[in-house]
């Protein structure tokens, strides 16, 4: 365990200063021009690569059709720099344009600079030029290609001609109605080998188109996965955490115990905890490091999140009942980049992200790392009902949180090979992440007129260390069969400490008592350790053109022990008794898209295996071997039909399992017994919805999403509690039916964007009926974001945007016991952020900063009853990419 340390703000802003120079000296050298692409060169930044993951889809899928390139149709004239014309100068700039799917220019970098002025005025151009889009069969993708633009002074009149890049071995297209006018514009070209056009000078090989497809997030938006994708481009310039970003989804809630660093509940469409899966790359998020839960990792590592919504795909190897989330982090290889950000807030709130990768192409040697972080007082203001030391009753007093710490550090590093003849990929990764967190009060808090009654902990507190190492592999073979596998270990040690002799109140004042231990009055200095091994393998085989088989296995291996100092013989230390336990999904997978990928369709069988081994007391008092094997089957389907490019509608069912944990089946040694015998979990889930991608009117981007969704569970493990103990049962069934939709539209020049969510479902008790207690059901949120490009200087963004998150009124307990008007409640909340960024960039790096206000309205804000949340916060954040 660890104890948090003195701020150290100064010194990581220093930091920090120190890097922003850095990149300001490395912008100063910009006249360090690349040399101009040569014909056939490859635009190494336009191609995605490979994804080798546990998604990539095999050599000879359907969806590996042909490219066609985009087409010139409509130019805009450059301005020649006056002091250029002046002096009599002339320059070349080759431009990297990034063209969307509506054949729109979305983004001009300069790859080869002229300076002297030409590079701005090529730009300017660039951005107002329009093309038939780039195609991948018959459908529109968005694409990059390098266009060159040529400032010329002849002796008549003086013009400039911009040439049209095109693929090796392929004429350039044509500029539609373009002329020669004086200063600047577009000169028609007419070919590869063209005769040079009047003050052109001599025609120029053509440079390579490079057409980029579909990116990872939007083919699975567009594939047949019950899956929703949020990027995080947005959300790594300001400061709100993941948790918070996730709650803006659609159907997914996100409960927190306080502020940064506690304990959160994540729900999707009415399941929450163990029933929902999480992932870091494809890798179980206990496994890879994040041990800390999926609300409190670091956004800036992230570089999307995938959510699949009770049907899982196989590549996860899981067990979910739910569904699963998955945390991307920055894949690729080629090149080199990085990444940092710092930021501080209210409440002694600091973090810090630094990310790093480096590919050396002529080798396939590659290299990345990236560490972390964080630190946060949680001192917020709360209202209490104190102790009157003079009186000796508990009156309304304001009080804040004083023993409610976080701290969390961690680093990872990847080293090895890609793209070589004998492996696409092969990655070994080693990681070590740490975290510490003070206890302020237990799960169960009384309240008094929206106050605090229960004392305050003043010293418990856990933590976790986790370690372990990662190797991933992955290549094709024979052209039309890829396999993709990792094997991995991890080590994880839990310390918990709960041995005070104080009573304490909301002052910090300490009462000493006979006995120790805050909570339960139990004492407890103990640390469990667990160690896990665990494989992934996969492999996809395309046996025709628009068919594709995938074969999954996932075997993991746990032992757990610990030992409790306060329970002085160890024999009599529950927690010494070692556990073991093993599990394994593996399955099948069969995907086609027929009428030319129209329809997708992915059929899918599970075989899921656990097995036990412990000892434990039977009815005799004796200590007696455990031996236990569990052995399920699931199947499900997935299906998509495209009605146009933008318009699709999904439908998809699974027979799902979810095993038993760790914890549910051994307890932890304190409060919770260990319970061998538990059944698994399972649910036939249910999704059918609608989705409009993107539909262009002259009113703006229009995009719209709703979906049916249900969950029919039977066997859900909870926790039953008796007098002094509590233990993990199979107790009831239970339904989870609802809609959840979004729609979103942007204005024409992504001036002004506005994004809404809602959804409501309905959780009940299979056999009573009644409402599934202490569960939100109805909550949503809007947001709206107003952008002004080159407010200073071309390239500059200045944004600002508002959140507005809503949770209707639920009850705490049972909703058919009582009278409503004495029952215990979450009021109906109403929270606002506000955020304001400014965005720079230039050469490919870019600087953000945001100034940040959270739970603007300073709203009494409550996740559970008896635990409030933040009142109003205000957060800063400077990030960079290089």
């Amino acid at each position: 365990m660890f104890r948090l340390p003195p701020s150290r703000g100064g010194a990581l802003a220093g930091i920090l200063v120190l890097v922003l120079c850095g990149v300001r000296a490395a912008s100063a050298q910009d006249a360090r021009a690349s040399e101009p692409a040569a014909a056939g060169e490859r635009d190494q930044g336009a191609t995605p690569e490979a994804e080798s993951g546990p998604g990539a889809r095999a050599p000879g899928d359907a969806a590996a059709l042909a490219v066609h390139p985009p087409e010139l149709i409509d130019a805009a004239e450059a301005a020649y720099p006056e002091a250029a014309r002046a002096a009599g100068e002339e320059g070349s700039v080759v431009l990297r344009l990034t063209i969307d799917a509506e054949g729109r220019v979305t983004g001009a970098e300069v790859a080869t600079p002229a300076g002297r002025g030409f590079d701005e005025a090529a730009q300017e151009a660039a951005l107002r030029f329009r093309f038939t889009p780039a195609r991948r069969g018959d459908r529109s993708v968005a694409s990059r290609i390098l266009y060159r633009v040529d400032f010329r002074l002849p002796a008549p009149p003086v013009a400039a001609v911009a040439e049209a890049a095109a693929p090796a071995g392929q004429a350039p297209a044509a500029v539609a109605g373009a002329a020669p006018v004086a200063g600047a514009g577009a000169a028609p070209v007419a070919g590869a080998g063209a005769a040079p056009v009047a003050g052109a000078g001599a025609a120029r090989p053509a440079l390579e188109v490079s057409v980029r497809g579909a990116s990872e997030a939007e083919r699975l938006r567009q594939s047949a996965q019950a899956v929703q994708v949020i990027e995080t481009v947005e959300a790594k310039r300001q400061s709100a955490d993941l948790g918070e970003v996730l709650s803006r989804a659609e159907g997914v809630g996100v409960r927190r115990l306080g502020g940064l660093g506690s304990d959160a509940r994540f729900s999707l469409n009415g399941l929450a905890e163990d029933r929902i899966r999480f992932f870091l790359d494809g890798v179980p998020l206990e496994l890879a490091g994040h041990t800390f839960g999926v609300a409190n990792a670091p956004v800036n590592l992230v570089e999307r999140v995938e959510i699949y919504r009770g049907v899982v795909p196989l590549r996860f190897g899981a067990d979910a009942l739910g569904g699963a989330v998955n945390l991307v982090t920055d894949r690729e290889t080629r090149g080199s980049r990085a990444s940092a950000s710092y930021q501080v807030g209210s409440f002694g709130t600091y973090r810090l992200t630094l990310s790093a990768r480096h590919g050396h192409e002529p080798s396939g040697l590659f290299a990345r790392a990236s560490g972390f972080f964080d630190r946060a007082k949680n001192d917020y203001p709360i209202d209490v009902m104190a102790l009157d030391p003079e009186s000796g009753r508990l009156s309304p007093a304001r009080a804040r949180r004083f023993h409610d710490g976080y701290l969390a550090a961690g680093a990872d590093a990847e080293v090895g090979v890609v793209r070589r003849p004998w492996a696409d990929r092969l990655l070994l990764r080693g990681f070590y992440v740490a975290h510490d967190k003070e206890v302020q009060h237990g799960s169960l808090v009384d309240m008094r007129d929206g106050r605090v009654v229960s004392p305050p902990f003043g010293e418990v507190a856990f933590g976790r260390q986790t370690g372990g190492a990662l190797l991933r592999y992955a290549q094709p073979f024979f052209g039309k069969v890829r396999l993709d596998a990792l094997a991995g270990y991890s080590y994880v040690r839990t310390p918990f400490l709960n041995v005070a002799r104080c009573t304490y109140d909301w002052s910090g004042r300490c009462v000493e008592r006979p006995y120790r231990g805050e909570l339960e009055d139990t004492a407890n200095d103990q640390s469990v350790h667990q160690h896990t091994a665990f494989a992934r393998i996969n492999a996809a085989w395309s046996p025709a053109p628009g068919h594709l088989l995938r074969f999954g296995l996932s075997p993991t291996r746990m032992t757990r022990t610990g030992r409790n100092l306060v329970v002085a013989e160890p024999d009599k230390d529950p927690l010494t008794a070692k556990r073991d336990l093993w599990s394994g999904v593996a399955g099948v997978e069969h995907e086609a898209m027929p009428f030319e990928g129209r329809l997708a369709n992915i059929a899918f069988a599970k075989v899921y295996l656990q097995g036990v081994r412990t000892r434990e007391i039977l009815p005799s008092g004796l200590l007696g071997d455990v031996d236990r094997t569990i052995h399920r089957m699931g199947a499900g389907d997935s299906l998509r039909f495209r009605f146009t490019d933008a318009l699709y509608a999904k439908a998809s069912y699974e027979y799902a399992t979810r095993l038993p944990t760790p914890e549910e089946l051994f307890g932890d040694g304190v409060l919770v017994v260990w319970n061998l015998h538990l059944e698994p979990e399972v649910s036939h889930n249910v999704n059918l919805g609608v989705i409009l991608e993107r539909a262009e009117t002259g009113a703006g981007q229009l995009r719209f999403s709703a979906n049916g969704f249900g969950r029919f569970t039977d066997d859900l493990i909870t926790l039953r509690r008796h007098l002094g103990y509590s233990e993990y049962g199979n107790t009831l069934s239970a339904r989870s039916v609802g809609v959840e939709s979004t729609a979103r539209w942007t204005s024409p020049g992504d001036w002004l964007s506005l994004d809404g969510h809602v959804t409501w479902q309905d959780f009940r008790e299979g056999s009573t009926g009644a409402r599934i207690q202490n569960q939100p059901y109805l909550f949503g949120g809007v947001s709206a974001r107003a952008q002004w490009p080159g407010i200073a200087a071309r390239g500059d963004v200045l944004s600002l945007t508002w959140y507005a998150d809503y949770v209707h009124a639920f009850f705490v307990g049972p909703e058919d016991h009582g009278a409503s008007r004495s029952k215990a409640e979450i009021p109906s909340q109403l929270l606002h952020t506000l955020a304001l960024t400014y965005l720079v960039e230039r050469g490919g790096r870019a600087v953000s900063s945001t100034v940040e206000v959270q739970n603007l309205t300073d709203e009494k804000a409550f996740s559970f009853y008896g635990i409030q949340r933040p009142g109003r916060a205000a957060y800063a954040k400077l990030a960079l990419s290089l």
